[in-house]
């Protein structure tokens, strides 16, 4: 074929596509449920214009935000009031509280001295499977406050984790609260704290060792105290804990239990396997490894969920287990499911109602803890030819951290952690990978990178609560309440009678 066909057949179809692109109409037209559409010419600009969200710019920014540069008081006191107000990567704390987080800070202090482990609970979407971001808060958080183990896990694993190989067998039968069609339920809403149980009907053994995997953290590789959190247990029920070289111990119950129970083994030395044969009727809600004192955090994936199951579980049963547990802290990590179906703003004042109901239920089952919300990722899909943040994410995102203050709870910011709108996009195709080709999900290292940021985040609010043991509170009020972030010399308020760091201190 001469060229010049070839220019006037590119020609012609270029003309073609310019009279479609100019009346074809805006919405498109829909043919056998998929809409054809042109984008506009102000989309097709607008798309060139777009700002491109740089991924190790912004993570560069979030971990020097966490930097405080060494200088006077009056200077740490202004980075932390510069922190806590207007920081992006901070904790945001209902009213504004600086002092939200001190009951718990105390406790997690004494924990470690005390021989105590205090827990935190996260329970979240897929995003945290596999141990995934839970795993970084652990081991960030027990290198400051002590404590070493995996926390609580299920007795049948359904999923893999960094952290911990296990296997059960006998007679036991599993059940959920959440899953597919091929879920099976119980008669009975006793699921225990981790959303399932399994049934034991007679004779069990679980088998469990510290993964060698490489993303295992180092202070989830050994534990010295495993405990069994038991319910409805017949007279007679039977455990039995052995490690290595330690002797195997008994546990049990003569008399049948309708309630919870906690039977503990605290070991001689620290350990990184270990087996637990049991015998008897009773529903197994989990075992757990910890260390000797301080913290521990348990990682409760719940693949599909939007976190607005809670409710159907029994009060009592929680209530129980939260109590015999120590559970001081509650993390719920939810929003990316529902996000991909909310469509306006009354699916988002919808959904919004059904998490409120779920923070009251919390707050009656463990009213000792704390409670924080982490919102969901930025999330990418198709839309209108390109892959971009679901249309309604970032007004979620926003209602989202509005209810959960408005009622008492914290709220961490992960979507715009990230980087905010289209931020996904990026994060999937930085080098290495921060998350997957589904973009949705996080790989490893871009998990590793939120807990961090989450961790360093609550870090930075502990520091601050170390800072002013050492100040006049009525001072700190002062400062951290008045409009003015400038360098006070004195941080002196009307009437008082001394600076707010005196020689003394």
């Amino acid at each position: 074929m001469k060229a010049s066909r070839i220019l006037l057949f590119i020609l012609s179809v270029i003309l073609i596509l310019g009279v479609g692109w100019a009346f074809f109409p805006q919405e498109g037209i829909e043919i056998g449920g998929t809409t054809l559409r042109f984008a506009s010419y102000e989309e097709a600009s607008s798309r060139i214009n777009e700002e491109v969200v740089d991924v190790d710019k912004v993570l560069s920014e979030v971990e020097q935000s966490f930097n405080m540069l060494s200088g006077s008081k009056q200077d740490t006191l202004k980075y932390f009031k510069n922190f806590l107000k207007s920081n992006p990567n901070r904790i945001y704390l209902p009213n504004d509280d600086y002092t939200y987080l001190d009951s718990l800070f105390h406790l997690f202090e004494s924990a470690e001295r005390e021989g105590k482990t205090y827990r935190i609970m996260h329970y979240g979407d897929s995003q945290i499977e596999m141990d995934r971001i839970s795993s970084i808060i652990r081991d960030h958080l027990q290198g400051i406050f002590g404590g070493y183990g995996n926390g609580l896990v299920p007795v049948i694993q359904s999923i893999p984790t960094y952290s911990l190989v296990q296997s059960a067998s006998g007679d036991l039968a599993r059940y959920t609260l959440i899953g597919d069609s091929t879920t099976v339920r119980a008669d009975h809403n006793r699921y225990g704290v981790m959303t399932q149980f399994s049934q034991l009907s007679g004779e069990a053994t679980i088998t469990f060792r510290v993964s060698k995997n490489s993303n295992c953290q180092e202070r989830a590789k050994k534990f010295s105290k495993v405990a069994l959190l038991v319910g409805n247990s017949s007279a007679g029920f039977k455990a039995s804990f052995r490690s290595n070289e330690i002797r195997p111990e008994d546990k049990v119950l003569k008399n049948a239990v309708k309630g919870v129970s906690l039977l503990t083994w605290e070991l001689p030395a620290y350990v990184s396997r270990g087996t637990i044969t049991l015998s008897g009727d009773a529903e197994i809600y989990g075992f757990l490894m910890d260390g000797e004192g301080g913290i521990a955090i348990d990682n409760v994936p719940l693949r599909g969920s939007s976190g607005t199951i809670f409710t159907r579980l029994s009060k009592d049963v929680i209530r129980q287990s939260f109590d015999l547990l120590d559970t001081r802290m509650i993390i719920l990590q939810f929003g990316g499911n529902r996000a991909v179906s909310i469509r306006n703003e009354k699916s988002i004042s919808n959904y919004l109602r059904q998490l409120e109901r779920q923070i009251d239920y919390f707050h009656g089952v463990a009213p000792e803890a704390q409670i924080l919300f982490i919102g969901p990722s930025d999330m990418g899909r198709s839309v209108e030819g390109r892959i971009a943040t679901i249309p309604m994410l970032p007004a979620l995102n926003d209602s989202l951290k509005v209810m959960a203050l408005s009622k008492g709870v914290a709220y961490w910011d992960l979507f715009n952690m990230m980087g905010g709108e289209n931020s996904m996009v990026r994060w999937v195709k930085h080098s290495p990978p921060l998350a997957s080709s589904d973009y949705i999900h996080f790989t490893t290292r871009g998990a590793e990178h939120v807990g961090m940021a989450f961790a360093r985040a609550f870090e930075v609010c502990y520091n601050f609560y170390k800072l002013r043991q050492e100040l006049d509170p009525e001072l700190v009020s002062g400062y951290m309440n008045s409009e003015d972030s400038s360098d006070v010399p004195f941080f002196g308020l009307p009437g008082a009678k001394f600076d707010l760091f005196s020689e003394e201190q």
